[in-house]
């Protein structure tokens, strides 16, 4: 018996089916989908949730100094004459950030294998490209989706039969994080 369903598709068209879904559940917190495909694709939302309650602590705090242009009212660089030339000027600023230890940056890895980018776009600007913005999902698995399981073993998805779908009689199911 095969350890997967094959979904009557071929592999790439599954893996994107699955990567698609799984992202789709870890960013909107519930989908709409078949019981076969729910059971599929529980197997890697768990998988991937669970690697981030693992390596959800797993990184150390270091301050770095950065050269940042400085910016004027309006957000565009200041700029002096030196030696006939324009030149952008820099400031130097301290920043903290988050150095992944080298485990966390595997499993970080091993998550940007399964999702797929996702663009967050305002509602007053829906249908435009301006002011969207880049959502980081596997920074959202460690800071807000880890936390919520972290005493938790496991079942981080629950199935709930919605009923049947009106074209092919196929069982609809809710998907949802618990």
């Amino acid at each position: 018996m095969a350890g997967y369903r094959k979904l009557s598709r071929t592999a790439d068209q599954r893996k994107a089916l699955i990567r698609g879904q799984v992202t789709s559940l870890l960013y909107h917190g519930k989908i709409v989908t078949t019981e076969q495909k729910a059971k599929e694709i529980r197997k890697v939302a768990e998988g991937l949730i669970a690697l981030a309650v693992k390596e959800k602590d797993n990184f150390e705090t270091v301050t770095v100094t950065a050269k940042v242009a400085r910016k004027d009212k309006d957000g565009k660089r200041v700029k002096e004459v030196v030696d006939g030339k324009k030149v952008t000027v820099y400031d130097e600023v301290q920043k903290e950030i988050k150095k992944d230890n080298p485990s966390r940056l595997h499993a970080r890895r091993q998550m940007l294998k399964v999702l797929y980018p996702v663009t967050e776009v305002p509602t007053e600007a829906a249908g435009k490209k301006k002011n969207t913005k880049q959502v980081d999902m596997v920074d959202k698995l460690f800071t807000e989706i880890a936390p919520k399981y972290e005493g938790r073993n496991g079942g981080y998805t629950r199935i709930v039969k919605i009923g049947l779908r009106k074209g092919d009689n196929a069982m609809k199911v809710l998907l949802e994080l618990v």
